[in-house]
């Protein structure tokens, strides 16, 4: 078992969660917070079974995630 870092976002149609550290497109959503983290979680098992755990970055240099928001 491998932990990986999922952001999720709150929109207000509900939510959506994707992975970081991962190899492709992978997004869940959901009503809930915990709906959009199971989907989730359920797509990335679907895409490790079928393209391989080489989708998984081995040695992921990502210790932390944030959000930050910048004036462009």
């Amino acid at each position: 078992m491998k932990n990986i870092k999922i952001i999720v976002e709150k929109h207000p149609e509900g939510y959506v969660a994707y992975p970081l550290g991962i190899q492709g497109i992978v997004v869940g959503e959901g009503d809930t917070y915990e709906a959009a983290l199971n989907d989730v979680r359920s797509a990335i098992l679907f895409h490790i079974e079928t393209f391989g755990e080489s989708v998984l970055e081995s040695e992921s240099s990502i210790l932390e995630a944030f959000v930050a928001e910048a004036s462009v």
